[in-house]
């Protein structure tokens, strides 16, 4: 999972009373990228099997000229404070059953414009933020990075959050993993897209190592994370999606620590309803790999997705979200 390059960091508000409010700026900035983009790639058939404080509002629902990025809903955003810093965050609110999206390391809290929408409109109340160092929110500081689960623990309980749907994407995918072994409780389902669920031990961290040849991390990242259908269909698109992965990094990167150890073994023992979803070009996550995951994950399900690389929510969101959706429906309160 690929870092994205730093760009000026968005001004905010002084803090009052233990909290900051950031100015109308988050989703704008994602709104006006989508709003400038073109059509999209169509949605591809997938495969799924079973397998053994105070905030401001933002309105970001103007027309657009892309016909496959809806309209998003108002939301609220802020800054919470959690921990020894503060996650910018947005909220669409409501009284339905909370979903949380956790972006990949080449994202921020921006990227889910495909997404929220549509979760919001279906009744779900929608949840992004960005992680330390990467859009809005604090940098790292390197001799205390925190533990991203756990982060995402207090941004949890700041919302006074009880159950609730958890997505996780390429390197959001290994946070997703490491809060479903810490707080299992609190997690209606899990969604792990293009990540082989943080797993460090046997035959999947050896596959995962296998195939990043040498000056891998070096080529650009809209070539490690779009695939070559999309980047060939929609260059537009893949021009939005770059625009986006170099506003996500507002600080030199610091990779946090994990919770948990996680192993297959853990994964084995594991209870959290899950979907995995990978594109049959993924690069870094290919389908043999998140097939050897689903082997030690009980009950789950797997989704691959074809002309889709490491990006599955944006190369083919209306899939993407068609999984997402129909997944957690099985799984609600």
């Amino acid at each position: 999972m690929d870092q994205g390059h730093c760009c000026g960091r968005a001004p905010r508000a002084a803090a009052r009373g233990g909290y900051v409010d950031v100015i109308l700026s988050g989703l704008v900035v994602c709104a006006a990228l989508l709003l400038a983009g073109q059509a999209g790639a169509q949605g591809a058939p997938n495969q799924v099997t079973p397998n053994p404080g105070t905030a401001k509002l933002i309105t970001a629902n103007q027309a657009t000229a892309n016909a496959l990025v809806p309209p998003q809903v108002p939301v609220r955003e802020g800054l919470a404070p959690v921990g020894d810093t503060h996650l910018w965050y947005w909220d669409t609110g409501g009284e339905g059953t909370p979903v949380v999206l956790l972006h990949p390391a080449s994202g921020s809290g921006l990227i889910w414009g495909y997404q929220q929408p549509v979760l919001a409109k279906a009744g779900y109340r929608v949840i992004g933020y960005s992680r330390r160092s990467y859009y809005n929110s604090d940098p790292v500081v390197k001799d205390r990075p925190g533990i991203g689960s756990a982060d995402l623990h207090g941004l949890i309980e700041f919302l006074a959050l009880k159950k609730f749907h958890l997505v996780g994407s390429a390197a959001g995918g290994t946070i997703a993993a490491d809060y479903a072994l810490s707080h299992p409780d609190r997690l209606l389902s899990l969604v792990i897209a293009d990540n082989s669920a943080g797993v460090r031990d046997g035959e999947i961290a050896k596959a995962a190592a296998n195939i990043r040849t040498n000056g891998f991390d070096d080529m650009p990242v809209e070539f490690r994370e779009l695939g070559p259908s999309y980047r060939a269909a929609n260059p537009e698109g893949a021009r939005l999606w770059t625009e986006l992965a170099h506003k996500a990094l507002t600080f030199p990167e610091f990779r946090q620590r994990v919770a948990n150890e996680i192993t297959t073994a853990k994964l084995e023992a594991m209870r959290v309803p899950a979907l995995l979803i990978t594109g049959d070009a993924d690069l870094i996550t290919p389908p043999s790999i998140m097939r050897m995951v689903a082997q030690h994950l009980p009950g789950s399900e797997i989704s691959i997705v074809a002309e889709a690389g490491h990006s599955v929510y944006w190369e083919q969101p209306d899939v993407f979200n068609r999984a997402v959706l129909g997944f957690i429906a099985k799984h609600a309160q």
